[in-house]
């Protein structure tokens, strides 16, 4: 028998999951929560959590030096300084992922795309944000410090900018003569 709450082809107000729910007919995402919040109630009892999210770092002192910042340098310091900053709430915000993921035993001989892997991936990419900030701040400092050399002019013509091979090493020795034994 049908749901007759849902009658098919009669999706307003119904979010892309709740549509999947109904036509394959598993629990939405929020199903899931609820019932899991619903389940932990005694756990959370026992065990209190603050209600409240992390606080949110003060980012005011750097974007108003980053909107001061005249030079490169400026922008890298500010930027090095922000990372250094949010390093150690990324690293234990890795570390919790990291830990429910090794949450007794289970990602020992998990699957690639098992939930103990994708947490794990999560943990490590949690930091990846600093690792790309980094780069790319690298990146613009090198582009002003330490740019690519110009490419010499030949004597007979034009610089040859596209060489497909990298220059001969210096003094190359000629090739053994091989003995016909």
């Amino acid at each position: 028998m049908p749901d007759p709450d849902f009658e098919l082809y009669d999706n307003v107000g119904r979010d892309a999951d709740q549509i999947a729910a109904a036509r394959y007919g598993i629990a939405t995402d929020r199903d899931l929560l609820r019932w899991a919040k619903r389940d932990a109630e005694p756990f959370l009892a026992e065990h209190a959590l603050p209600d409240t999210p992390l606080p949110s770092p003060l980012l005011a002192p750097y974007q108003r030096a980053l909107a001061a910042a005249e030079t490169p340098a400026q922008v890298s310091a500010v930027t090095q300084h922000l990372l250094d900053a949010a390093e150690p709430v990324l690293q234990a915000i890795s570390d919790y992922l990291l830990a429910a993921a090794r949450w007794r035993g289970q990602n020992r001989g998990a699957e690639p795309q098992s939930p103990p892997k994708m947490l794990m991936t999560a943990a490590s990419r949690s930091l990846d944000v600093l690792a790309l900030a980094h780069q790319a701040d690298l990146a613009i400092l090198r582009t002003v410090y330490d740019p690519a050399p110009a490419p010499k002019a030949r004597a007979n013509g034009p610089a040859n900018t596209a060489s497909p091979l990298p220059p001969a090493p210096p003094q190359t020795p000629p090739p053994r003569p091989t003995s016909g034994r």
